[in-house]
């Protein structure tokens, strides 16, 4: 699933191209996302101009004269620049068409993202709720450690969770988890504010380099140009169960948390 950091690299590829430009018209071949492609983007979106594309999360928020288009990228959705005239794949299913004879394509093999239209981004449905960006000023080790007091719920669970903090995902939580020396399974509640200034520092250091390293690529993501993400040789711990840990060379193990699976080195991470 592309998370924050493959979400900014789709961003930085895209802006180029659409920013300042005027919507020449929408096409939607398939409108069967997670949601229902809103009807409102065929009635507003053409004939805007676009003023930013920003990213809230893993939302790619493309900011026009008239409102904003909400697009996310579901499980395996990636975003892309193409000519106008460019054959549609099977699974190209909406492309926003500009003046300058580019289209933003969308491309969305397992149909989990979503294109949505608003007035008033910040107070969309789904962004309004959302916890501070990890790499703003709000974010630090002391409002994780006011957020977890009280908390049983384990760690990695607790910093995925989107109304605490946004963007990190499973492969980021594992990975951050690793360079801060913690435990995936400790309890969030019992970890003490020198460990969450350290676990803090860890996810915008790992959110970073991967965003450097155009994002992850795993199975299906390619970034706003069209390339995979290269993060994937720098991974510490994610996704090498068994194999030697890269500091002390115990095994990673890999257990399951909430249904994601967790990497994690026993001697490294207490």
């Amino acid at each position: 699933m592309p998370e924050l950091p493959e979400v900014e690299t789709s961003r930085r590829g895209i802006e180029p191209y659409v920013v300042d430009q005027k919507i020449a018209g929408v096409r939607i071949r398939e409108r069967r996302l997670r949601w229902p492609v809103d009807r409102e983007i065929d009635d507003h979106l053409p004939g805007q101009i676009v003023t930013s594309v920003d990213r809230r999360a893993k939302y790619l928020l493309i900011n026009t004269t008239g409102g904003t288009a909400i697009l996310h990228l579901g499980m395996s959705g990636s975003v892309f620049i193409v000519d106008r005239d460019t054959p549609a794949g099977v699974h190209d299913h909406v492309d926003i068409e500009l003046e300058s004879g580019h289209a933003l394509r969308l491309r969305d093999p397992r149909r989990f993202g979503s294109l949505h239209w608003s007035d008033d981004a910040s107070n969309h449905w789904l962004l309004k709720d959302l916890g501070p960006e990890p790499l703003g000023d709000e974010f630090d080790g002391e409002y994780l450690w006011g957020r977890s007091r009280g908390r049983r719920v384990a760690v990695k669970q607790f910093i995925m969770n989107a109304g605490i903090v946004v963007g990190v995902g499973n492969i980021y939580a594992s990975e951050s988890l690793f360079l801060a020396g913690i435990n995936p399974k400790r309890a969030a509640g019992r970890i003490a504010l020198p460990r969450y200034e350290a676990l803090a520092d860890a996810i915008r250091t790992v959110l970073q380099k991967s965003i450097r390293a155009g994002g992850t690529t795993l199975r299906d993501f390619y970034g706003g140009d069209g390339e995979p993400g290269n993060f994937r040789q720098e991974l510490q711990v994610y996704d090498r169960a068994d194999d030697p840990c890269r500091h002390c060379d115990q095994p990673i193990t890999a257990i399951v948390q909430g249904q994601r699976a967790t990497y994690y080195c026993k001697r490294c991470q207490t």
